[in-house]
């Protein structure tokens, strides 16, 4: 019998280590007990954490004096003097996420609690390294300036782009690839433009993180992310932890070749996966029927008019994926596939729903708890959210596994999300 993880077990915390020498893994565990359980007295979080109650105590003052925390109050739960509650502070410090993409920019900012604070999407005239750095200064210069108290400190940047990261004849490959970026390491020119400390990261994996830790994953330990940008990505989230590969590659499915079901296969540049299945391709075969849908309002405005190149699209880009989500669920068994990305809602439903049947696959068995494939919950953000997730978990958690890959351009050492296990 396969025994099922309990989502109680997913959530569990990492455990602290009272040497004076592990301060700032302690601060981390700290800082995460209080993000599962959202406020605490010191007692309970000493209990979760496993560190003392004196070692917590100034701990706790420490955080509260940054800015970090907050009193709540006392929680009345029982005789005796009841224990004061400490929460993340609603106006502490904040990260930013930006997705960089081939015609437009998601640029937000969270809180420490994860909550979102300030959001904006824009178009990319320009998607360059003589451009891009000072655009997105600009876009987090302007959304602090929105916030209605004190603009307060940025912990970080997280920046994701579309991969793949300096593969030699396909850095130029595919419609979501960014133009001179070749040979060009992206954390430095966009760190000296912001003034902050800045982590890059594969668009499609950031998504993936940002839908575990927001979204339809929350409590799903494993799934598979189809992210749908410009092009077509993948994010693999294997027991909490997402998949990054040798040189942060993993994933790049926009550029696979499948047989279709009820069509001729193409093989080559032009049959990749990404050239018919991808908002890039709908928008392709839009323009050649004489119509423009730059925005997801414009295009959910095509699909609810039932219009016939939107229709023919998801019948086509069904037929491509329906084997594509076959193939994933052999290789990596997740508990389920999930679509989402820079298309609308009602347009992902109906390719879901065009998918079946689904070919027959490891998932195929009754009593499944999740559908096979089922849509994401934070929309066009979701790359930018998990973007703002990475200087986060800097902060936050001690789960960090710092396994940088050898000297590469656009790449900087990345960090793990991982819930409640140790690192392999």
């Amino acid at each position: 019998m396969i025994r099922q993880q309990k989502s109680t077990e997913r959530r569990a915390v990492a455990i602290g280590s009272n040497p004076e020498r592990n301060r700032a893994h302690n601060r981390r565990v700290v800082l995460e007990v209080i993000r599962v359980h959202g406020h605490l007295g010191r007692t309970e979080i000493a209990r979760h954490a496993h560190l003392t109650p004196q070692a917590v105590a100034n701990i706790v003052d420490e955080l509260i004096g940054e800015g970090m925390l907050i009193e709540l109050g006392r929680l009345r739960s029982g005789r005796g003097q009841p224990p004061i509650q400490f929460a993340f502070n609603p106006d502490g410090p904040l990260t930013a996420g930006v997705e960089v993409a081939a015609d437009h920019m998601v640029t937000v900012l969270l809180d420490l609690a994860g909550g979102l604070r300030a959001e904006a999407i824009t178009p990319l005239e320009r998607a360059d390294p003589g451009h891009v750095p000072q655009r997105i200064a600009e876009e987090i210069a302007t959304l602090r300036a929105r916030l209605d108290s004190a603009v307060p400190r940025l912990l970080g940047v997280g920046v994701v782009m579309p991969g793949p990261f300096e593969i030699e004849g396909m850095s130029s490959v595919g419609p979501a690839t960014l133009p001179g970026w070749t040979g060009i390491d992206a954390a430095p020119l966009i760190a000296e433009a912001t003034g902050e400390a800045v982590a890059l990261d594969n668009d499609a994996t950031a998504a993936a993180v940002g839908e575990r830790l927001y979204g339809a994953g929350r409590q799903i330990g494993s799934f598979c992310y189809l992210y749908f940008g410009v092009g077509l990505g993948l994010g693999v989230i294997q027991d909490g932890r997402p998949l990054r590969g040798a040189f942060g590659n993993a994933g790049e499915i926009g550029h696979v070749v499948l047989a279709p079901r009820n069509r001729a296969v193409s093989y080559g540049p032009e049959g990749a996966l990404e050239r018919v299945a991808s908002v890039f391709a709908l928008r392709e075969r839009l323009a050649a029927a004489g119509l423009k849908a730059g925005s997801i309002d414009a295009l959910h405005a095509l699909f609810a008019s039932r219009n016939a190149v939107v229709t023919a699209w998801i019948e086509e880009a069904a037929d491509h994926l329906a084997p594509a989500v076959a193939m994933l669920e052999n290789i990596f068994d997740p508990e389920t596939v999930i679509f989402g990305g820079g298309l609308p809602d009602a347009v992902l439903d109906a390719v879901i729903a065009a998918l079946e049947p689904l070919p027959v696959s490891v998932a195929t068995r009754r009593n499944r708890a999740l559908p096979r494939v089922m849509r994401g919950q934070t929309g066009q953000l979701t790359a930018a959210l998990g973007a703002a997730a990475l200087p986060l978990l800097d902060t936050v958690s001690p789960h960090l596994s710092v396994a940088p890959p050898p000297s590469r351009p656009m790449r900087l050492v990345q960090n793990t999300f991982h819930n409640g296990k140790a690192p392999c």
